[in-house]
């Protein structure tokens, strides 16, 4: 009996039959590679075999180390790591040019142990570092230019870089839960990402009668506005992805692939 729990102390075990099995055809006619809530708790190497796959998805297991042969895996869009033990991330995880998506929420990652090479994922969409043990954020994130959504919820920030604050395309950025030292330095590290697109200045005696009436009708109509301290910015899309939360992933799946 207890040789039986030894045993079962190691996870499952996957082989080549099981991975294929486990290739799913998304949406847009890519290839899956679903390897999630498996038990898994070491990187299956047969997998290396399937390297051509689109997306890969280890999310829910147990593992603690992804290893350095994760640069075979050339094509891949989409890697979910999320809601497993991972204490650090191979630098190799910089060569995954092509990838739009990649979800390393509610793992044990150190500001230490995030990669420099992370830096070097040009054309990421969607970065999802919640539920971690982070107490900076490193600004060579800064250089993810194509970055639209970033979720950093419940770490131990005191600060976001304004190098992350104010890239080029980010639209949604969720920082709660973390130990700023005022309150209402969260709200500001989200509103900061909000954009005007067209700002014209002109002096009043520029305006005709009836705009600069208009003009004044909407200044006095935001004096009168008392704003509500209980609302709080929404990121409906930065949903904490982990075992606890939803389980449908598809919608940060199918956002991460399309720019």
């Amino acid at each position: 009996m207890a040789k039986g729990k030894a045993k079962g102390q190691k996870g499952k075990k996957i082989t080549l039959k099981i991975a294929k099995n486990s290739i799913r055809i998304s949406f847009d006619g890519g290839r899956r590679l679903d390897l999630s809530k498996m038990g898994i708790t070491t990187f299956p190497k047969c997998i290396l075999k399937l390297a051509d796959v689109d997306e890969l998805d280890l999310s829910r297991n147990m593992l603690k180390k992804i290893p350095s042969s994760i640069q075979k895996f050339q094509k891949l869009r989409w890697l979910d790591l999320h809601s497993n033990q991972l204490e650090e991330l191979p630098e190799a995880i910089g060569t995954l040019q092509n990838l739009l998506y990649l979800n390393i929420c509610n793992n044990k990652l150190t500001t230490k142990n995030l990669p420099e090479e992370l830096n070097l994922l040009k054309n990421l969409r969607i970065l999802n570092l919640g539920l971690n043990c982070l107490d900076s954020i490193p600004t060579s994130l800064g250089a993810l230019k194509e970055l639209k959504e970033i979720g950093l919820f419940d770490n131990t920030l005191t600060t976001i870089p304004n190098s992350v604050k104010k890239l080029p395309k980010l639209k949604k950025l969720n920082a709660k839960r973390n130990p700023f030292p005022d309150s209402t330095k969260q709200e500001e590290h989200a509103n900061s990402i909000k954009r005007i697109e067209t700002l014209y200045l002109v002096q009043e005696k520029d305006l005709c009668c009836s705009c600069l009436k208009m003009c004044q009708d909407e200044r006095d109509k935001l004096k009168n506005v008392t704003p509500s301290p209980s609302k709080k910015p929404s990121f409906p899309l930065l949903l904490t992805p982990n075992s606890s939360a939803k389980d449908n992933q598809e919608e940060w799946r199918l956002r991460g692939k399309h720019p």
